[in-house]
């Protein structure tokens, strides 16, 4: 059983996915995660990409971890292409934060709730979506992006911005996106 002290112990925040230990993660008690996939693994311009994020989620893969995409993105073929690029089941639009998707997504893991942590880089709609459906939540900093309207206004209170300096990689990999239309 997964105890509120052992998931206490987990960080909050974190600058990327690839700092979060996953050993920590499995001592937790977790066995499942849910992934955001606009400016948690990939820039929402397609311009950066998480450093060394698919190697964290294989070896979080081998560690025994289950993984599920949950994206409010518009644009389904990325999902469709990070989905099968990282090999994860993803759900879009997931209309995050209002529970069905991360229902869909806790009911696919045939996990309890309890045992499943929620990373993004939002907290109105990653953290609030946890919150509801009674998933561990851990937010991660928010890839560098053009801000949209409502990050102009909020960002600052529900994003945590990407430390200046940090190691960023830049994503040129977008011809795959074809044979995803």
């Amino acid at each position: 059983m997964l105890s509120k002290e052992k998931l206490y112990r987990l960080p909050r925040r974190i600058h990327t996915l690839a700092e979060i230990k996953i050993e920590k993660i499995k001592i937790s008690g977790v066995k499942g995660i849910i992934l955001d996939l606009d400016n948690t693994i990939i820039s929402e311009d397609d311009r950066y990409l998480s450093p060394y994020v698919e190697d964290w989620i294989r070896q979080a893969k081998l560690a025994g971890l289950q993984f599920f995409i949950l994206s409010n993105g518009k644009r389904r073929y990325r999902v469709k292409y990070w989905s099968h690029r990282l090999d994860i089941p993803a759900l879009s639009p997931a209309k995050k934060p209002f529970p069905p998707a991360f229902r869909k997504a806790i009911a696919y893991m045939r996990l309890p709730a309890k045992h499943i942590l929620v990373i993004g880089d939002s907290l109105h709609t990653d953290f609030v979506g946890a919150l509801l459906s009674g998933c561990g939540f851990m937010q991660v900093a928010t890839l560098p992006h053009p801000p949209r309207w409502w990050e102009k206004l909020a960002g600052k209170w529900v994003q945590i911005a990407y430390p200046s300096g940090a190691e960023i990689w830049d994503f040129d990999d977008n011809a795959g996106y074809e044979s995803f239309l």
